[in-house]
């Protein structure tokens, strides 16, 4: 994490004391956030992750600031002041009031919190283990990106004590949702496969652009654990890891070609230097 963060609009060091346990969006989780990849000081594709988090806070009852453009101005000031134009941004909208343990002198309804970090380089190919029943699709909260995120925390830990770099989730039909914080795609032959949303899957941003860039063969179905076996090529995708090749999943036998991953990938970073060229702006200046 770099050394400031957004707090309500003001850039502040990041360790600074400045909530407190009544609060009840940080003592329950109660909150939704996004994260955003920074490219040459522009948030790419910004207004997808505020309509995301407005959809979310609307689910979850979390108030939001009026403004989209005014969040978007206040995070470029956080970005500025940490001179971190190519980085990995959080923003986090959480709800302090509600509940019977709301805290004496809580004034604010909502707080938004920011952070900047680096970019990490994840590698060239991600090993997957697996975790049944981890999503239930038919819930009303599948899906939304909220802070209560100590399950995956916890799924993303135990893989790496295994051996593993991430963990597929199943859920309660045994097909494939997601990873932990990547979606997951398959190629077979010249088409393009993704779980549906109603797999309990998260709508991830690049999820989204990949389907859009890909309209001609890309398809949204179920997936069970066998069917990957099938797969010619197989990789998650992510904000903060574009399209990333599998290279092993637990106790199954899998292809590791990359061929079509590799064009996608191209014409990925391509869309993201057309936007990036396209939403170039003035740097706004750090409070």
């Amino acid at each position: 994490m770099h050394r400031y963060m957004l707090h309500n609009g003001e850039i502040r060091e990041s360790s600074e004391k400045l909530v407190s346990p009544g609060q009840v969006g940080f003592m329950n989780g109660w909150g939704v956030f996004s994260t955003v990849r920074v490219s040459d000081g522009v948030l790419f594709e910004w207004p997808r992750h505020w309509a995301r988090i407005v959809k979310d806070a609307k689910l979850m009852r979390v108030p939001l600031p009026d403004s989209a453009d005014w969040l978007e101005d206040s995070l470029l000031k956080l970005v500025e002041a940490n001179q971190a134009p190519n980085s990995t941004l959080r923003v986090v909208v959480v709800r302090n009031k509600g509940g019977a343990w709301e805290g004496p002198g809580v004034q604010r309804a909502f707080d938004v919190v920011a952070f900047t970090t680096g970019l990490n380089d994840w590698g060239t190919g991600v090993k997957l283990g697996v975790v049944p029943n981890a999503r239930f699709g038919a819930s009303k909260y599948s899906g939304t990106k909220v802070a209560s995120w100590s399950f995956n925390l916890n799924w993303y830990e135990e893989a790496h004590e295994r051996g593993f770099d991430e963990v597929l989730l199943l859920n309660e039909h045994e097909n494939i949702a997601e990873c932990t914080s990547a979606n997951l795609f398959a190629v077979f032959g010249d088409q393009l496969v993704t779980p549906p949303l109603t797999s309990g899957c998260l709508p991830g941003i690049t999820r989204a652009l990949l389907l859009e860039l890909n309209a001609a063969n890309a398809v949204e179905r179920d997936l069970k654990l066998a069917d990957l076996e099938r797969a010619d090529e197989l990789f998650i995708t992510s904000t903060t890891r574009d399209l990333l090749p599998v290279i092993e999943i637990e106790g199954l036998k899998i292809k590791t070609g990359h061929a079509a991953r590799d064009r996608m990938q191209a014409a990925f970073s391509q869309h993201i230097r057309d936007y990036v060229a396209a939403h170039a702006r003035r740097p706004v200046s750090a409070v």
